[in-house]
């Protein structure tokens, strides 16, 4: 028995393989989508995508082409070939407004543009285009099922932008050019005004009006030790027992220390 099922796996194998390729050969473009619907069935997408490139200038407008191209798309999506996945899912949600389908395909065409979303550090214009799809997606299903797991791909690609802001802002801190740092981090606050990095960012910018202001000429100590201050108290008001407190107290020491001076 065992002998037989080794001998039938081969014979199974030889006869998909060997369907798969008289169908590429075939120019009748009903063949090519038969066995490529089956071998989509099998997990098959690769094998499903080439075949189909192949039929589908052939199937617009004939009954089969909406199961058709949804397959496709979908081919493109399983094989993470998210240009290509989202452009086809687009296409079929515009050309098949009607389908039971298209509300999936409008969503997954939009996610298709936040996979190809890259760490936060690199350019982040497919992050935007990706916000742009979901909040479209959004706008034209807002009773969707798939509106939670929108706006949860929403809310890790605002995450990502304002991760960006920040390492942005907080750079200018980095290279000890303190005054674009306060204005940079003062801007990011303000546009981000109930971000996580709120906590980061206030204390940066304490650490940079700290830094300027110590590092003055003796004209202008006095009222960058005094700005210096209200951020400490900025930093403190916002979060009381902030992680960056023993630094910030040592800090604040050192600034009454040199306010001292002023008022003799």
């Amino acid at each position: 028995m065992k002998k037989f099922l080794i001998l039938i796996i081969p014979i199974v194998l030889l006869s998909s393989c060997s369907e798969y390729q008289k169908a590429y050969k075939n120019e009748d473009a009903d063949v090519k989508y038969e066995v490529g619907a089956k071998l989509y069935e099998k997990g098959k997408y690769d094998k499903t995508i080439r075949l189909f490139e192949q039929a589908a200038p052939a199937f617009k407008g004939k009954p089969q082409s909406e199961r058709m191209f949804f397959m496709f798309a979908q081919s493109y999506y399983k094989t993470k070939q998210y240009y290509l996945a989202g452009y086809q899912f687009e296409s079929f949600a515009s050309s098949f407004p009607k389908s039971e389908k298209a509300e999936e395909a409008a969503f997954l065409g939009a996610k298709c543009y936040s996979l190809l979303s890259p760490r936060y550090s690199l350019d982040q214009a497919d992050t935007d285009k990706a916000m742009e799809k979901l909040q479209n997606f959004i706008d034209n299903y807002p009773t969707s099922t798939y509106l939670a797991d929108a706006n949860e791909v929403v809310k890790v690609l605002k995450n990502k932008l304002e991760k960006k802001a920040f390492e942005i802002a907080k750079q200018y801190n980095t290279i000890s050019d303190y005054k674009a740092a306060l204005i940079a981090l003062e801007n990011f606050i303000s546009d981000y005004p109930g971000t996580q990095y709120k906590e980061d960012a206030l204390y940066y910018k304490f650490d940079s009006a700290y830094q300027l202001a110590i590092n003055s000429v003796p004209s202008k100590m006095e009222e960058r030790l005094n700005n210096a201050k209200t951020a400490y108290n900025n930093l403190i008001k916002f979060k009381g027992d902030t992680k960056f407190k023993n630094k910030a107290d040592a800090m604040l020491v050192a600034i009454d220390k040199n306010l001292q001076q002023f008022s003799k």
